[in-house]
């Protein structure tokens, strides 16, 4: 097969895919049947599917996916504005948590979805590690914490802005405010070397977070363990990351212990128009 085949008794030559195709690699020459590929097409092509997605006879098989690969579109569960709105505001970061273990098979269900995050070039450079076992969290966590005490000793004026003397203060206590008890957390992680993976990482745990709810789960960014991840040796080391990859994101996980009722204001937002 061809990059792609296009379906002569389906098509009716609208030109959609060409006009949507991201890297221009289809025509459709007068005369012609069908759109086709433009030479060296293979080797620009992104993969995207937006070609298959976009045709509405479902007439372009792209070798990588077939129309049949692909779901159609439930017009009867777009949202509407207001209900779109809804949906944003309701998402809440979630700091108190049941005790309870998450299957694996919801969580893995949950990094399905967030893998349908865009990323630059269509490359889908995320790459996800969960820390399942609660007890293993809560070393790491105190890893975290071995880091902030780095910090106050070497870093003063940055510590003190983080407040991490308090956080510090409280795991000595006995309150975990780094990851809150969650029993889970998610790492998005990528090569550094890719100059796309920071923001497609950024944007995945954002999808999961935006998506968790509706599988029963709560999450709130984990941005010291995230930070830890980042800069603290005996962390990076016990994470394990293949060679040359860095965490991104970091996402704690459960089962929320309590439900918010109400949907809280928000500062106006601040826009200027040129």
């Amino acid at each position: 097969m061809s990059l792609f085949e296009v379906s002569p008794e389906k098509c009716n030559r609208d030109g959609i895919c060409v006009a949507e195709c991201p890297v221009k690699i289809i025509e459709l020459k007068d005369g012609a049947s069908t759109p086709v590929p433009v030479p060296g097409a293979d080797a620009i092509c992104i993969n995207c599917g937006h070609c298959v997605a976009v045709c509405p006879t479902g007439a372009l098989s792209h070798k990588n996916m077939t129309p049949g690969q692909c779901p159609p579109v439930r017009k009867d569960w777009l949202l509407t504005p207001d209900q779109a709105e809804h949906f944003l505001r309701c998402r809440r970061s979630i700091r108190t948590y049941k005790k309870e273990l998450v299957e694996k098979e919801i969580l893995a269900r949950l990094i399905e979805i967030a893998s349908y995050a865009p990323s630059g070039h269509n490359t889908q450079p995320v790459h996800w590690r969960v820390v399942h076992d609660s007890k293993k969290l809560h070393q790491l966590t105190g890893m975290v914490v071995d880091w902030m005490r780095a910090m106050i000793k070497e870093q003063p004026a940055m510590a003190a802005k983080m407040h991490m003397d308090l956080v510090v203060g409280a795991w000595d206590f006995g309150v975990d405010v780094v990851c809150r008890d969650a029993p889970h957390i998610i790492l998005a992680h990528g090569l550094a070397a890719d100059t796309t993976v920071q923001y497609a990482c950024t944007i995945a745990v954002a999808y999961l977070e935006l998506a968790a709810p509706s599988l029963g789960l709560g999450t709130c960014w984990g941005g010291f363990f995230g930070a830890a991840a980042m800069f603290w040796p005996p962390l990076q080391e016990a994470l394990a990351l293949p060679q040359g990859h860095v965490c991104y994101g970091a996402a704690m996980v459960g089962r929320p212990k309590y439900k918010y009722q109400r949907l809280p204001a928000r500062n106006t937002s601040k826009v200027t128009w040129a």
